[in-house]
């Protein structure tokens, strides 16, 4: 398992000590809950975390669980998803845009999709430079809130860029940057800021150098061939659906599951 730091596991990045403390407990909590579990179930995969799995022998992979593969309509958030910005994702070039972006994508002069939620600040527009809007036009689309899953897998999408943690979790900057190596780090300058020449040089070298492309694209294949009929997590899950079917000596079936998502 790769090394970590310590800077960004989930409970030092709230800010407060309050909210510090009451998260570390939070997780003490779940790690005494899942000693009772017969199951650990991970919504991952041994192609992306093998070291992590071989660590923890218990933990299994059944993943990943595609939210896309159920037959409702999902829904993980409370905010309107504004569906004009698929329409405007139609337009554009295959692999030209990206989600979430913060103003220094304005100098990369590419389309880009940036999500700004309601209440992010008490003035929305005073977010944007004067004449921010103007200079865009049409390049950039602003929305308060997009269907995540159907952006990402749209053809018009390059990358993805976050000012948070993918997942939101501890792990995420030492896989992505580190192991996976198909994502890049914003580096903040003297002044704790990532500055718009950062953004616009980290972006130029993920889209510029095809090697990042092909690391996630050999991913994508490892990962799907895992969830196939013949699959380690297919497996898995194969064998879990077995043991809930089974019954103990009461005739009941033993339920004490510990799903980690």
């Amino acid at each position: 398992m790769p090394s970590m730091r310590s800077t960004e596991l989930g409970w030092t990045c709230m800010g407060s000590v309050p909210t510090i403390k009451a998260l570390f407990k939070l997780a003490l909590t779940a790690v005494e809950a899942a000693k009772a579990a017969q199951w650990l179930l991970c919504n991952s995969t041994n192609a992306l975390e093998s070291a992590t799995f071989n660590l923890f022998p218990n933990l299994v992979a059944i993943g990943p669980l595609l939210a896309s593969n159920r037959l409702a309509k999902q829904a993980v958030h409370f905010w309107n998803e504004d569906m004009t910005c698929l329409e405007w994702l139609d337009q554009q070039p295959a692999c030209s845009v990206f989600q979430e972006v913060a103003l220094g994508l304005e100098l990369t002069n590419r389309p880009f999709l940036w999500v700004v939620r309601p209440g992010l600040t008490k003035e929305t527009c005073d977010m944007y430079p004067d004449g921010y809007m103007d200079r865009i036009g049409t390049r950039g689309k602003i929305v308060s809130w997009a269907p995540q899953p159907a952006v990402l897998a749209h053809p018009s999408i390059a990358c993805f860029l976050s000012r948070n943690s993918t997942l939101e979790g501890f792990l995420n900057r030492t896989c992505i940057c580190d192991v996976w190596m198909n994502g890049l780090w914003f580096e903040k300058d003297e002044n704790g800021v990532i500055g718009r020449d950062e953004i616009m040089g980290k972006i130029d070298q993920l889209i510029n150098h095809r090697e990042f492309k092909t690391r996630a694209l050999d991913l994508k294949e490892k990962v799907m061939n895992s969830i196939r009929e013949d699959g380690s997590s297919c497996k898995n899950f194969k064998r879990f659906v077995k043991w809930m079917q089974e019954k103990d000596g009461y005739g009941e079936n033993v339920m004490k599951i510990q799903l980690g998502l």
